[in-house]
């Protein structure tokens, strides 16, 4: 019995691989638009983050940073996007895997948000060292 259920699991894997390999890119950038789609639609904090983004691109233009300084804008931007979608991506998980409470489910979303967290505390420090020299 064990043995029909590893070829089965077997079988399966190499059927798994072998549909996502002959997926075509344009449907890999679909779902990958879907996924940011999922981040907007199950962060709190999304649109304030877009909105944070615009209002730093719109000083940027007001300030003219300099090329330097667009770079590590910008990064710091995908920076928190990014953080925020692993977050996101945690958070689903353990919501499937761990429907009941568990004190390591608690610990891996709470380090996830923690990421998020060291993210942003860097890009506002990024957008101080930017703009405060620009300010005053």
């Amino acid at each position: 019995m064990d043995s029909v259920r590893k070829k089965e699991n077997t079988t399966q894997k190499e059927t798994d691989k072998k549909d996502w390999r002959e997926i075509k890119h344009a449907q890999r950038f679909l779902n990958a638009f879907r996924g940011i789609y999922v981040v907007k639609q199950s962060t709190r904090h999304f649109s304030f983050h877009i909105f944070m983004a615009l209002l730093v691109i719109v000083f940027g233009f007001y300030f003219k940073v300099s090329s330097i300084e667009w770079i590590a804008l910008i990064f710091s931007i995908g920076f928190v996007f990014t953080a925020e979608a692993f977050n996101t991506a945690i958070e689903i998980d353990i919501d499937l895997t761990s429907p009941e409470y568990h004190p390591y489910a608690k610990d891996t979303k709470d380090v996830a948000a923690g990421a998020v967290l060291f993210a942003t505390i860097t890009a506002v420090i990024v957008g101080l060292i930017v703009f405060l020299p620009k300010i005053f």
